[in-house]
């Protein structure tokens, strides 16, 4: 990602997507809805965007076609949907070719815990059950866009046309569209959202990475590499008195998505480490976060995460990269990345979003 190459209008646009993205899950969390839903819906904006790695925007593999992937983890079962027991905190999906809105089908095999008791499905089975669900299928022609067969073909060294689908719509959005600031992306769409009884929901869509080998499978559908999420009880009378005496919860909830070059994130674990550190060495999200990415880069990995913790309830985070509050101004989200940029942004009480995108970026 050049902060160089890019363009003042281009900058906007993706900030406009990502405050849109933002304010879709802030709405559903201002009205008393479920993190789970405030995470779908923000990533559902960024899977219709064709400016991102994700539905729409999803790149191709080495053989020109698109296996999109996606999931959702949740600290503890949405209070709506008591029936779902509390061992079942998340689902993957991998080589996905058909569903519109992947995080759509993530969410829906989640929550039919008798259809589909596994953690991980893959390909037409699982697509097969989210007709069945009523979740939205499309051709594959759907996720073609210009700017990413382009990227595609130029990485393989082939050439660019002819263009396997004659260009439709708007000819001058397309030429706006044709350039975008991740050249060959490994990068991710995904939310982390905290809502009112203190349920945090963490939910990851891609594309995967450019030219990937078909049936490649990365860290977004890996339970604990891209994404986590889980809640634990403070332990140690002296932690406990200290939550007491400053109102605390006597539970500590944390969610995370991650976002770069999966492969790393898989050796290491990376986002239920984050988790870990934080429950048995008692580090805050932030410096949990930033050891975790510090990691990665040592290893030669690429990338960057959004973890939220449920310090000051009511907290909504959306990212390719992003945060959200609600209801409170205290939550602690860490956006830590160690690489030219990651598109990030906050909205807070206000409902006012701020977004950055280079790594040098403050938050406007």
């Amino acid at each position: 990602m050049s902060k160089d190459k890019s363009t003042p209008e281009l900058r906007a646009k993706y900030k406009a997507a990502l405050s849109k993205a933002l304010q879709a899950g802030y709405d559903v969390l201002k009205e008393g809805g479920e993190a789970m839903d405030a995470a779908v819906a923000a990533v559902s904006v960024m899977e219709d965007c064709p400016l991102f790695n994700s539905g729409k925007g999803a790149v191709f593999n080495v053989a020109g076609k698109n296996e999109l992937e996606t999931s959702l983890m949740l600290s503890k079962p949405p209070s709506t949907h008591p029936n779902i027991p509390s061992y079942r905190r998340g689902f993957g999906l991998t080589l996905l070719t058909h569903t519109r809105n992947p995080s759509h089908l993530a969410r829906a095999l989640y929550l039919a815990s008798t259809a589909a008791p596994h953690t991980m499905l893959s390909g037409s089975t699982a697509e097969e059950l989210g007709k069945e669900l009523g979740v939205p299928m499309v051709d594959r022609r759907y996720f073609f866009t210009e700017a990413r067969w382009r990227e595609h073909r130029r990485g393989l060294g082939l050439p660019e046309e002819p263009l396997p689908y004659p260009p439709e719509g708007d000819e001058d959005e397309d030429e706006e569209l044709k350039v975008s600031l991740d050249q060959l992306p490994t990068g991710t769409v995904g939310a982390v959202a905290l809502d009112i009884n203190g349920c945090i929901a963490a939910c990851t869509s891609t594309g995967g990475r450019t030219n990937k080998l078909v049936g490649r499978i990365g860290d977004t559908p890996s339970m604990g590499s891209g994404f986590w999420a889980e809640e634990w009880r403070v332990k140690g009378w002296v932690r406990r008195a200290l939550n007491i005496l400053t109102r605390k919860s006597d539970k500590v909830a944390v969610g995370v998505s991650g976002t770069g070059d999966g492969d790393y994130f898989i050796r290491l674990n990376t986002a239920a480490t984050i988790g870990r550190r934080m429950r048995y060495k008692h580090e805050s999200v932030k410096k949990a976060a930033q050891h975790c990415v510090e990691e990665l880069r040592q290893d030669g990995g690429i990338g960057g995460v959004i973890a939220l913790d449920n310090k000051g309830h009511g907290t909504y985070s959306s990212f390719y990269n992003a945060s959200c509050d609600s209801s409170s101004n205290n939550a602690s989200v860490a956006m830590p990345l160690n690489c030219s940029g990651m598109y990030r942004g906050v909205i807070k009480k206000d409902g006012v979003p701020k977004t950055a995108i280079f790594d040098d970026d403050e938050l406007d």
